[in-house]
């Protein structure tokens, strides 16, 4: 079943294109991340999927309708990436708040509980760190029990534990049936949660498919030695760095590039061929700039 979708959506701000013919669903039970540098559009298309704007052109659906019908909101939850909260209220009068929007709410200590925030329920929101207020603010986007979450860059701020923490209670979410699209700059946290990657650039999708996936797309491996030489020009390389006394090279054939650097003469030791991360993936599909690829 297809919860959110986006036909052609098209947005513009005068001049300045946002989001250029995009196409993309979300499917009942995915953990889909949505991945790309500032300015690729991530937000702008969640703004338009919960109703918060509307497209230029295009279309876009939610739960097979208008995203700006409050009966179909009422089954999201939302974090934005930017919230506020009332600084002279405590901890526990906020979820009170917002669950009083709600038929059947989650009841308050098994939220605050779930996103590790329990020892927290009388603190006023203005004496929080930024980080337990970052975890409140996307605690709330689960209080009406929804069956879709937007979380934008939902761990900003926070430090590893806390981090870790919340992305126990998104996959306690998703583990009960739950669907979330989420953004992040945090590669890693893309890693950890989705099963499927949409990458953005310039406006535009530029892949589409699981982690591995989005990796044997981009086609490339690290190849890292041990070397004093100066390294003469290879082809197939994308990408050349010196990190811990070692040269790490990004090539789209890791068996020709070895057997060039035989040919080239090239001293080097303790030679390891793995894939690459998502990170390195995500940085050579954004440098092709706005040229799709099919996944």
């Amino acid at each position: 079943m297809i919860l959110a979708r986006a036909e052609q959506a098209t947005r513009r701000y005068g001049d300045v294109i946002a989001l250029d013919h995009v196409d993309l669903e979300v499917r009942a039970g995915e953990m889909v991340g949505l991945l790309g540098p500032n300015g690729a559009g991530k937000s702008t298309l969640l703004s338009l999927l919960v109703g918060m704007r509307r497209p230029t052109s295009g279309r876009v659906e939610l739960f097979g309708g208008d995203p700006r019908d409050p009966v179909r909101r009422r089954r999201i939850g939302v974090t934005p990436q930017e919230t506020g909260l009332p600084p002279t209220l405590r901890v526990g009068e906020v979820v009170d708040f917002v669950s009083a929007h709600y038929a059947d709410p989650v009841p308050r200590a098994e939220l605050l509980g779930r996103f590790g925030l329990d020892d927290l329920t009388r603190r006023q929101t203005g004496g929080m760190s930024g980080g337990q207020k970052r975890r409140l603010a996307v605690a709330l986007a689960f209080v009406g029990r929804p069956q879709l979450v937007f979380l934008d860059e939902p761990t900003t701020g926070l430090d590893v534990e806390a981090r870790h923490a919340l992305w126990d209670g998104i996959r306690s979410f998703h583990d009960e049936g739950g669907t979330v699209l989420l953004t992040s700059h945090y590669l890693e946290e893309i890693e950890a949660l989705a099963h499927r990657v949409v990458v953005l650039g310039q406006g535009r999708v530029l892949a589409d498919d699981t982690v591995d996936a989005v990796r044997g797309v981009v086609g490339v491996r690290r190849v890292s030695l041990d070397t004093r030489d100066d390294l003469p020009e290879l082809a197939g390389v994308v990408g050349v760095e010196q990190a811990d006394g070692r040269t790490h090279l990004l090539a789209t054939d890791a068996d020709q590039l070895v057997r060039d650097l035989v040919r080239s003469g090239v001293a080097f030791s303790n030679l390891e061929i793995r894939p690459t991360s998502l990170e390195e993936a995500f940085l050579t599909i954004t440098a092709r700039g706005d040229q799709p690829i099919a996944a």
